[in-house]
């Protein structure tokens, strides 16, 4: 049965489908000459604008030419302007514009890299990149293949004499660059076809340019890493300043209560200032770090795809990676750790800290308990006190209402010794008196 109702499918179900197949590579046919411009900048939009940076270089560039520009949502564009093809893709953090144009070989090695695509670019244009140009190469794609004792000659001349990287890849073509900056301003590379069918060379192409593209990019972790090691240094001095403080005041420990605290309170301050310092520094390069880590990946991944076969007399690019990117990799990823394993060192003492002070309030709250319970005693005793002065006074007072009613029961006529009655209730009086109050203490207890 057909699916013949959109609605039945899921929103995200036709989008994910193309994404798939967003980003062709171009179709490429020796000789073809490749310009591709990497732009670093997220596809944000300038203050009282709507349209994003990334995208904005691409309108103008389309609008220069007469082109009809893609939609703003637009994140990959391809169209044949005559004088060349243009590739576009948006990606995170940069965008990247590839110009291919296809000439007539020139057989002088100093000629080949100077009928460039990029000359067809507007000056106008190019100076609205400023500050922004990540990655800048040149692509010579030519036909057929040389061997390797005639190679390698040629293409140091064709190189100006500096060090050469080059591989057989994918079987059938030859890769050669240097990775150095020329006066032109572009990374170059030769790519010599010598039987890559069907799209083979397109993807080559692109890889090769995916490989300086990530590159670049994952370099971009290597100053931050520059810069925190010395802040790293500062810190893991300080940290370990304020541990030697903490064993000193086991050492000792003869300080009163309030000193020690007082101290132990101050080296808190210390500690947790030190994990806020060392937190600001992680939240500033935890993403690039990260993102360094994932083009690093890619530039493997893109590698591996290249097939590489060694040229006998030269580097491969995976040998050149591996001598010249991998240790400003690695400068990163231990300065990762590093941060990682400060912040539990800081963490742990900052634990250890708080510890020994909640010991300490513990203490004194013991202290402050029993001092309450010796008050507690005290008034107790008092109590006891005051209360047998209590049943004195009322049996007191009772005796006396009971010799002033004998009196006058007496005055009235009767014959009773007041002075016996009075004697013999005191002893009485006084004992209810007494378990009066026992008892009245006992129901309010």
């Amino acid at each position: 049965m057909a699916i013949v109702f959109p609605t039945l499918n899921h929103p995200l179900r036709v989008p994910l489908s193309a994404e798939i197949h967003s980003r062709p590579p171009i179709r490429l046919e020796a000789p073809e000459r490749i310009t591709h411009l990497g732009i670093f900048g997220r596809n944000e939009p300038e203050e009282n604008k709507t349209v994003g940076v990334q995208t904005q270089l691409l309108a103008d560039l389309c609008i220069h030419f007469g082109v009809t520009p893609p939609v703003v949502e637009a994140k990959y564009f391809f169209h044949d302007f005559g004088r060349f093809r243009l590739k576009w893709e948006g990606h995170s953090e940069f965008s990247s514009f590839t110009f291919v144009s296809s000439v007539h070989s020139d057989s002088k090695p100093e000629g080949l890299f100077e009928r460039m695509p990029s000359e067809e670019l507007p000056h106008e244009w190019l100076l609205r990149l400023q500050g922004k140009l990540m990655v800048a190469t040149h692509i010579v794609l030519e036909s057929g293949a040389m061997p390797s004792d005639e190679a390698v000659p040629h293409m140091r001349r064709l190189f100006e004499g500096n060090p050469i990287v080059g591989c057989e890849a994918s079987q059938a073509a030859q890769v050669w660059t240097d990775f150095q900056i020329h006066a032109s301003g572009f990374v170059r590379f030769v790519v010599r076809d010598a039987g890559l069918k069907g799209q083979q060379a397109g993807r080559l192409v692109q890889r090769i340019l995916e490989i300086e593209t990530y590159r670049k990019m994952a370099m971009l972790g290597l100053p931050n890493a520059q810069r925190s090691s010395p802040m790293l240094n500062i810190i893991e001095a300080e940290l370990a300043s304020q541990t030697a403080a903490m064993v000193d005041m086991d050492k000792t420990g003869h300080k009163g209560d309030e000193e020690g605290m007082a101290e132990e309170q101050l080296l808190l301050e210390r500690i947790t200032s030190l994990a806020a310092r060392l937190e600001q520094l992680a939240v500033d390069n935890s993403y690039r770090f990260s993102a360094s880590n994932a083009y690093f990946k890619l530039v493997h991944s893109r590698i591996e795809e290249l097939r590489e076969r060694r040229i006998e007399g030269v580097p491969t690019i995976s040998e050149f990676m591996q001598r010249r990117l991998t240790p400003a990799m690695n400068t990163c990823l231990s300065t990762d750790r590093r941060q990682k394993t400060l912040a539990e060192r800081i963490a742990n003492t900052n634990s250890l800290l708080r510890t020994r002070v909640g010991i300490r309030q513990e203490q004194q709250n013991n202290q402050i308990l029993q001092s309450m319970n010796k008050r507690a005693a005290q008034q107790l005793r008092l109590q006891q006190a005051v209360e047998g002065l209590s049943v004195v006074a009322v049996s007191y007072y009772l005796v006396g209402l009971v010799s002033y009613a004998g009196k006058a029961l007496k005055a009235a006529g009767l014959h009773i010794d007041t002075d016996l009655v009075t004697g013999i209730s005191l002893p009485v009086l006084a004992l209810l008196v007494w378990v009066g109050l026992r008892q009245m203490k006992k129901n309010l207890s």
